[in-house]
């Protein structure tokens, strides 16, 4: 090839070059068309703090919109929709490896379990088988006896909260939390002091450390037992037992007052 033509087929590929580039200049600086579609992923991203979430469904199993917590709670806490509170009372929580649907669920059963509206079954049910303690103590403060009964039953119960129902103003609630094993010992020993209390409660404490429990420390047992035999409300079959108890301070105390109680009677 002769210089002439090199040098021909030099400016000829630079025009081709500058020619490329013009169009590529053209193509980023000229607007999108109207009929141009851009790429969709497959799920569109939501942005952080718009407040979406995971909606929930409703009493008719069909999704809700979402709603912050603070706003669900304090329509369920304020709610005469007992078709909706009966719904979350009976609702399956979510698994606990979903940390934040788990912690949402359980605060909004916080809201449903201080709700009056809600139906006596309900509360009930949740007083028996919850063991959160921001449920439990909502429920302890329930007017109903039987609620407050089925939260000093519950043995999920912290056991300053058992504690605070054994000195309930309804017998079936004291006597519920005293037979709880998460009730401590000086509750336990305060209840068998106590003269309202019923005999069978006194027949349960005075078992404690023996045929209950025989694992219980043995002197804290003695003194819970001890308190029975010298209870007024105690009868006199749970004194005879007494009697023979292996603890010998029992076993007086027992018969003293069962002499006692023959003499007068």
């Amino acid at each position: 090839m002769t210089e002439e033509q090199q040098g021909t087929a030099q400016q000829d590929s630079a025009q081709q070059d500058t020619a490329q580039q013009d169009a590529t200049r053209e193509a980023l600086e000229s607007p999108v068309r109207p009929d141009a579609q851009p790429a969709q992923p497959d799920q569109q991203a939501q942005p952080a703090g718009t407040g979406a979430g995971p909606s929930e469904p409703d009493a008719s199993g069909t999704a809700a919109s979402f709603e912050p917590l603070t706003v669900t709670y304090e329509r369920l806490r304020h709610t005469d929709d007992v078709a909706q509170l009966h719904e979350y009372a009976r609702r399956p929580l979510p698994d606990r490896a979903q940390q934040a649907a788990f912690s949402r669920a359980t605060a909004l059963l916080e809201a449903v379990a201080g709700n009056q509206h809600t139906p006596l079954e309900d509360r009930v049910f949740l007083a028996s088988d919850m063991p959160f303690p921001n449920i439990l103590v909502k429920l302890s403060d329930d007017p109903a006896p039987e609620v407050r009964k089925a939260v000093a039953a519950n043995q999920d119960d912290k056991n300053w909260l058992v504690g605070r129902l054994t000195k309930d103003p309804d017998p079936s609630v004291r006597d519920a939390a005293l037979r709880n094993p998460r009730t401590s010992w000086k509750m336990r020993l305060e209840g068998a002091q106590n003269p309202e209390l019923d005999s069978d409660t006194l027949d349960f404490l005075s078992t404690l450390g023996v045929s209950c429990e025989p694992g219980a420390p043995a002197v804290l047992a003695q003194m819970v037992r001890r308190a029975v035999a010298l209870n007024p409300h105690v009868s006199a079959e749970t004194l005879q037992r007494l009697g023979a108890d292996p603890a010998s301070a029992v076993a007086a105390a027992a018969r003293r007052a069962l002499a006692a109680s023959q003499e007068n009677g």
